[in-house]
C-alpha cells in the first residue's frame, strides 16, 4: 500500500493561505448571504429521493446563471444533471447532494416541532451538502476564468443518497469515467478530514404471495404471505449468529396485510444488508435470499424479490485527504454567537451525553488509523472508480446523530449556514491544490490502483435495473 506519511508531513508544515486562496476564501464570504438563501430553501422544500424538482433546479440555475454547462436528466434520472466549465484535462468533479429524509419534519427551534406532521426533513443536511458544492464550484470556476487555468470543473448533481442509490446510476452510466479526482463532504457535528471508510449495503424488498381466505371460518384454505415475511424474518435473525459480527441486517414490514379476519395473500418486508466489505455484502445477502426462499416453501407461498439499491464500501485516499486536511487546518472551526449558544445548549439538553459546544471551533486531529463509519454512502461506488477525499464539518449541535429532529433544526439556522462555509471553503481551496499539482494526481490514482488490489473488477450491486424512481412513494 502506497503510504504518504512523509507528504503528510510536509503538506501540514505550512497552513498559512497564500494570496489566490484568501481571495477564494474572501469570495465565499462575500456571497454568504446568497448561499445562505439557497440552502435554507431548499431545507424548506426538504424534497426527497428522486422527487428534489425544485431543488435541482435551484441548483442548475445558480450554476447556469454562474456561467456553467449543463446537462440535465442524466442516467435517466430527471433530478441528476451535471455542470462543467473549463477545458481539458485534469477532469475535477465535486458532488452535490440534495435529497432530505421522510418523517422528520422539524421547526428551526430547539425543541421537537414538525413543520409538517409526518413530512420530510434535512436531517443529514442535504441541503447544506448541495449548497456548499455550487458554492465551491462557483469560487473555482472564477479563479479558473481569472487566471486562465487549464482543466475541466465539473459538478454533479446527485439525487436520492438516502436510500436510493443516485450515484450509482451515474457511475454505472459511465459518468466518471474520464474524472481524475473527486472531492465531497458531510454534515457533522464536528470538523474532520480523516480519510475513512463505510460500509457497503445491499437492499432489496421481498414480496410474498399467498392465498386469502376467511381467518376464522375457513384458514384451512388460506396461506399466509404475512407467514411468509415472517418467517423468513425469523430466519434471518437465527443466522445473525452465523455471520461476521462487523455486519448490520436491518428490516421493516412495508405490508403485512389489510385486516386480521382476512388471511393475507400479500406481504412484504424491506431489507437492508451491510458489512464494511463488500465481498462479504454479495455473499451474506445471498443467504437472506436463501432464507427468504425458505420461508416461502415453508408456508406453501411464493416469493419474488426487487434489488432496491446497492453501495460499495468507501475507498480512502490517503493522498487527496492530505491535502483536503491541510486546507480544513487553514479554514479553520466556527465560533457561535450568543443566540447561536444558548440555541446549542437546548439542543444539547435534549440528548444524553457530555459533549463541548467549544468542539466546533476544533479540527480534528489527523489519523492513518483504519476507521469505518456505521452509515453508508452511494459516494463509496464513485471512490471505486475515481481517487475520492471528503470531509465533515460541524454543521450540527456536538453529539447530535444524523437522520434526528435535532440534526433538522440546527439545518435551518446560522449555525448550519457557517459549518456549510467551512466546507465550500475548504473543497474550493482542494480543487485549486489539485488543479495546479499534476503530481498529485498521478499519486491518488496509484494509491487507488493499490487498494483495489486483486479485488474483482467493480460492478454495481444494483445489477441492470432502471432508478427506483418511485422508491420513496
Amino acid at each position: 500500500m502506497l503510504r504518504v506519511t512523509n507528504v503528510i508531513l510536509s503538506l501540514f508544515a505550512a497552513i498559512s493561505l497564500s494570496g489566490q486562496q484568501q481571495k477564494i476564501i474572501d469570495e465565499l464570504e462575500s456571497q454568504k448571504s446568497t448561499y445562505e438563501k439557497i440552502a435554507f430553501k431548499i431545507w424548506k422544500w426538504a424534497e426527497v429521493g428522486y422527487q428534489e424538482k425544485k431543488s435541482s433546479s435551484l441548483l442548475k440555475k445558480t450554476l447556469s446563471d454562474a456561467g456553467f454547462s449543463i446537462q440535465t436528466g442524466v442516467a435517466e434520472i430527471p433530478t441528476a444533471f451535471t455542470a462543467e466549465y473549463g477545458s481539458g484535462k485534469p477532469i475535477i468533479a465535486i458532488l452535490a447532494e440534495y435529497d432530505a429524509l421522510p418523517g422528520v419534519s422539524q421547526k428551526a427551534i430547539p425543541t421537537r416541532d414538525p413543520v409538517i406532521k409526518g413530512g420530510a426533513g434535512h436531517a443529514c443536511g442535504h441541503h447544506l451538502f448541495g449548497t456548499a458544492s455550487i458554492a465551491a464550484g462557483i469560487a473555482i470556476k472564477n479563479w479558473i476564468k481569472n487566471n486562465k487555468i487549464k482543466g475541466t470543473l465539473r459538478i454533479y448533481g446527485t439525487p436520492a443518497e438516502e436510500g436510493g442509490a443516485g450515484k450509482v446510476y451515474m457511475v454505472r452510466a459511465g459518468l466518471f469515467n474520464d474524472v481524475d479526482a473527486v472531492l465531497h463532504w458531510h454534515p457533522s457535528n464536528n470538523n474532520n478530514a480523516n480519510p475513512g471508510s463505510s460500509l457497503a449495503n445491499k437492499s432489496a424488498k421481498f414480496r410474498f404471495y399467498g392465498e386469502s381466505s376467511h381467518a376464522a371460518a375457513s384458514p384451512d384454505r388460506g396461506r399466509s404471505a404475512l407467514d411468509g415475511v415472517e418467517s423468513m424474518n425469523h430466519m434471518v435473525n437465527m443466522l445473525r449468529e452465523h455471520i461476521p459480527q462487523e455486519t448490520r441486517i436491518h428490516y421493516v414490514i412495508t405490508s403485512g396485510g389489510e385486516a386480521p379476519n382476512v388471511v393475507p395473500a400479500f406481504a412484504e418486508v424491506f431489507y437492508y444488508v451491510r458489512n464494511p466489505e463488500v465481498a462479504n455484502v454479495k455473499t451474506i445477502f445471498e443467504r437472506v435470499v436463501k432464507a427468504a426462499q425458505g420461508a416461502a416453501i415453508g408456508t406453501e407461498t411464493t416469493m419474488d424479490y426487487e434489488i432496491i439499491h446497492g453501495l460499495y464500501n468507501l475507498l480512502p485516499n490517503e493522498t487527496l485527504s492530505a491535502v483536503m486536511y491541510k486546507n480544513l487546518l487553514k479554514v479553520g472551526g466556527m465560533r457561535y454567537n450568543d443566540a447561536e449558544i444558548k440555541f446549542a445548549q437546548q439542543i444539547l439538553d435534549t440528548y444524553q451525553g457530555n459533549f463541548q459546544i467549544e468542539s466546533v471551533e476544533k479540527i480534528m486531529p489527523y489519523s492513518l488509523a483504519k476507521r469505518t463509519g456505521a452509515g453508508s454512502t452511494d459516494v463509496g461506488d464513485v471512490s471505486w472508480k475515481v481517487p475520492t477525499a471528503g470531509m465533515s464539518a460541524a454543521t450540527w449541535v456536538p453529539g447530535t446523530s444524523a437522520h434526528t429532529w435535532q440534526a433538522v433544526a440546527t439545518g435551518g439556522t446560522s449555525i448550519g449556514i457557517k459549518g456549510m462555509l467551512i466546507a465550500a471553503k475548504t473543497i474550493a481551496l482542494t480543487a485549486q491544490d489539485v488543479f495546479t499539482d499534476p503530481d498529485l494526481i498521478i499519486r491518488a490514482n496509484k494509491e487507488l490502483e493499490e487498494r483495489i488490489g486483486k479485488n474483482d473488477p467493480y460492478k454495481a450491486l444494483i445489477g441492470d435495473r432502471d432508478p427506483p424512481l418511485d422508491y420513496r412513494n
